[in-house]
């Protein structure tokens, strides 16, 4: 986990590693990028620390972890903390407390913060205009973006620009790249394996380590593409529609390959089990999937909960080819994008499912404890269990055997098992 240390006599913060040598009795630490600033402290020219990961460790309690996940997702661009809440089912000022008290910044500091990280990464990284990187970025408008950026960076985004680096700019034939940072260990190698045995057909691929897939913004097809970049990034490709909102993109494919969130408390309980040492010391870098779409993987979840490996994998290419959206003119064997709930109502094996998550019945973003159990009235417990892992729950089991040791922590244990025992 980074943790970043603070300057009190110059009111700068930065990141392990940077050449600075304050005196020890001059220095505050913070676990977050977030807390540093809403404590008054501004980054590092030197060492940039809004170019590393400020991923919110599993140290956290589960329901901030949850609630992180959905400021990722953009709730926060349009609501407030009390939306926040009610989604979790906790108050507004039970949330502040939570989060005031495990990462030390309130969710609308939080939010704030990675939307002027992100946006400094793309005045870094990418030739999009002033406007375009607001936008982009979840800024409801160019003023309150210069406002932030301000506020955080003690500059305009056209001075910011202006300091970028010769390396900084990624080029690229078509789409829009950008680096997905996070800390090390991280092993690509397992989570492009998992995706590919779990990929579904037509919309998701995965070639020589590189993972591709369709998505869908506002009805408008999209194609994203993420593969080894260095010893602590990603590079991410996008080929989108339009570029407002980007962010929550780029934030739900981190997600997706297990980028939000450090297992750190997670991989010392496992590293201290007797079946899972040796495997641990082996890969330490292993994380949990995510789910660009929650409904794609309950859909992918049911039907091979029902059939064999090879007729399951044929049966979700035909739900793609006849429900799903075409999306004309993409290699990889790319060919649409996944249906939403409504499409599959009436499909066989999934319509239950549909009808249920179409009806409001089953909430496959909202509380992970409550999930599994709604889930359970159309699959089975071993399906809802894989269901809930992919959507961040951290002690989720979908596997046979005796588990109890391995509370909390059963999801990235499951995925051990999965990825690598197997």
């Amino acid at each position: 986990m980074t943790t970043y240390s603070a300057v009190r006599t110059t009111g700068i913060y930065c990141r392990p590693g940077c050449g600075a040598k304050p005196l020890a009795e001059n220095v505050s630490t913070f676990e977050l990028p977030a807390a540093a600033e809403a404590a008054g402290y501004r980054a590092c020219l030197r060492c940039r620390p809004y170019r590393v990961a400020g991923t919110v460790a599993d140290e956290a309690p589960e329901l901030v972890c949850r609630a992180v996940q959905l400021i990722i997702g953009g709730l926060l661009d349009e609501s407030g903390e009390e939306e926040l809440g009610a989604r979790l089912g906790v108050s507004a000022r039970h949330l502040r407390r939570m989060f005031n008290e495990h990462l030390g910044v309130t969710p609308d500091q939080f939010a704030r913060s990675r939307r002027a990280h992100f946006a400094r990464r793309l005045l870094d990284d990418t030739d999009l205009g002033i406007a375009e990187i607001a936008f982009a970025s979840g800024f409801g408008s160019l003023r309150q973006f210069n406002r932030a950026m301000r506020e955080i960076f003690r500059a305009s985004p056209r001075e910011l620009r202006d300091r970028r680096r010769q390396g900084d700019r990624l080029t690229a034939d078509g789409g829009l790249v950008l680096r997905l940072p996070f800390t090390a260990p991280y092993d690509w190698d397992a989570m492009s394996a998992f995706l590919q045995a779990r990929a579904i057909p037509g919309v998701e691929s995965v070639e020589d380590g590189v993972y591709r897939r369709t998505i869908s913004l506002d009805g408008e097809p999209g194609v994203l593409e993420l593969r080894p970049g260095g010893d602590d990034h990603l590079i991410l490709r996008a080929h989108l529609p339009f570029w407002e909102g980007v962010m929550h993109v780029v934030d739900r494919a981190a997600c997706l390959v297990g980028l939000d969130c450090e297992p750190v408390r997670a991989r010392a309980h496992l590293a201290a089990d007797p079946e899972f040492a040796a495997m641990v010391a082996a890969r330490p870098g292993v994380r949990v999937p995510g789910a660009w779409g929650p409904f794609e993987v309950a859909v992918a979840a049911v039907v091979r909960d029902q059939l064999p490996p090879e007729d399951a994998t044929e049966a979700l290419h035909k739900l793609v080819e006849v429900y799903g959206v075409p999306v004309p003119g993409l290699a990889h064997g790319l060919t649409h994008a996944f249906p939403g709930p409504a499409a599959l109502t009436g499909a066989e094996l999934v319509g239950p499912l549909a009808r249920e998550v179409a009806d409001g019945n089953i909430m496959l973003e909202g509380d992970l404890q409550a999930l599994a159990p709604s889930l359970e009235t159309v699959t089975s417990a071993r399906a809802a269990q894989e269901i809930a892992l992919r959507l961040g729950a951290r002690d989720a089991w979908p596997l046979p055997g005796e588990s109890e040791r391995l509370r909390p922590w059963r999801s990235l244990a499951a995925v051990y098992q999965l990825a690598i025992a197997s």
